[in-house]
């Protein structure tokens, strides 16, 4: 169940329907989950996944959207946010996850990319792949490389806009969060007709700084530290790269409110986009007009608030429904019990 349900609430602003990142009109998310042992020994065990997280439904490289990133803590190995914050455009499906499986996804993820744009490095550039990754390596054998190219492109295709599973499934199998199972949590909040939402990827904080809550339960880690998380922001709302930028810095209020100090080698990274417009690749027009948000208009700062919410909200979202994760080397990682919460 969603922390809400088990009566965690989260800020003062209304939910969408489905309380996910796919309530913003056109995202879709699609995961892809390995659990299964490697090998005789029972030593190495697959618990790692992908997740894929679609803008819209059309072809994104020829129809781009309005995007941004924003480095907290820069301990992590994505690919392709350079270019995200020189253009301010997106152009492929975000990826998740292990650190590890970044260099198969990214070449899963172009695969499929190219089949569907012939042009694509002949008669027109080359394209630009956002991947981001937190370290499973507790309970996934990381060495071993689980993560193929296939299972990037299986994500894509498995993207639907319904309610995304949560918790210890596609990139967030073997992911620990304050001791206990993490992995992929979402939330979205409405502010006057316009929709955010949140995706995030748990991988970070140690047992004793969890505050979102007094916790008296007990079973988490101590072992853990550091860990990462990526977010992913969605908007309707009509804002420039630049204005998704000042949004997407608001995620780290949500982020330090659960009880994160952004680690030294925690990677947290927020990647940030609006469906509002659709830029088109192919173009001989000089200019292209564009509707953006007012910087000083009051909804400026709603979408500040918002975006806090929705990421501390996801973040509680991965670890309510997470479950109990068996993981190489016999390690168990316990799911976080809420009714232990007050």
């Amino acid at each position: 169940m969603k922390a809400r349900e088990l009566g965690i609430k989260v800020g003062r602003l209304p939910v969408g329907v489905k309380n996910c990142i796919t309530d913003v009109r056109g995202v879709m998310v699609g995961h892809v989950t390995l659990d299964y042992p490697i090998g005789e020994t029972g030593e190495d065990y697959a618990c790692t996944g992908v997740t894929a997280i679609l803008p819209h439904n059309g072809n994104i490289f020829k129809e781009k959207v309005t995007a941004a990133s924003y480095v907290i803590n820069g301990f992590g190995k994505t690919t392709g946010l350079v270019q995200v914050n020189e253009l301010g455009v997106l152009e492929s499906p975000i990826m998740l996850t292990n650190t590890f499986g970044v260099p198969a996804v990214t070449q899963g993820t172009l695969a499929y990319m190219l089949e569907q744009n012939t042009e694509i490095g002949d008669t027109t550039g080359t394209i630009n792949v956002v991947v981001g990754e937190c370290n499973d390596g507790y309970l996934n054998s990381i060495r071993l490389f689980p993560v193929k190219p296939e299972h990037a492109i299986e994500a894509i295709n498995k993207a639907t806009n319904g309610q995304a599973e949560e918790g210890a499934v596609g990139a967030g199998k073997g992911m620990v969060c304050f001791g206990y199972k993490g992995g992929i949590g979402s939330s979205s909040r409405v502010v006057e007709g316009y929709t955010m939402g949140c995706l995030v990827l748990s991988n970070f904080g140690k047992q004793e700084e969890f505050r979102a809550f007094q916790y008296e339960g007990e079973g988490g880690l101590s072992e853990t530290s550091d860990g990462s998380i990526i977010i992913v922001l969605a908007t309707d709302a009509p804002l420039s790269d630049r204005q998704l930028l000042r949004v997407a810095k608001r995620c780290g209020i949500g982020l330090g409110r659960t009880g994160s100090h952004f680690g030294h080698g925690s990677g947290d990274i927020v990647i940030s986009f609006s469906t509002a417009h659709r830029i088109v690749h192919f173009s001989e027009e000089m200019t292209e007009p564009r509707t953006q948000l007012r910087e000083d208009h009051p909804l400026m700062n709603e979408l500040f608030a918002a975006a806090a919410e929705a990421a501390e909200e996801a973040i509680l979202n991965s670890l309510s429904q997470a479950v109990t994760t068996k993981g190489r080397a016999g390690r168990v990682v316990n799911a976080l019990d809420f009714t232990k919460a007050r």
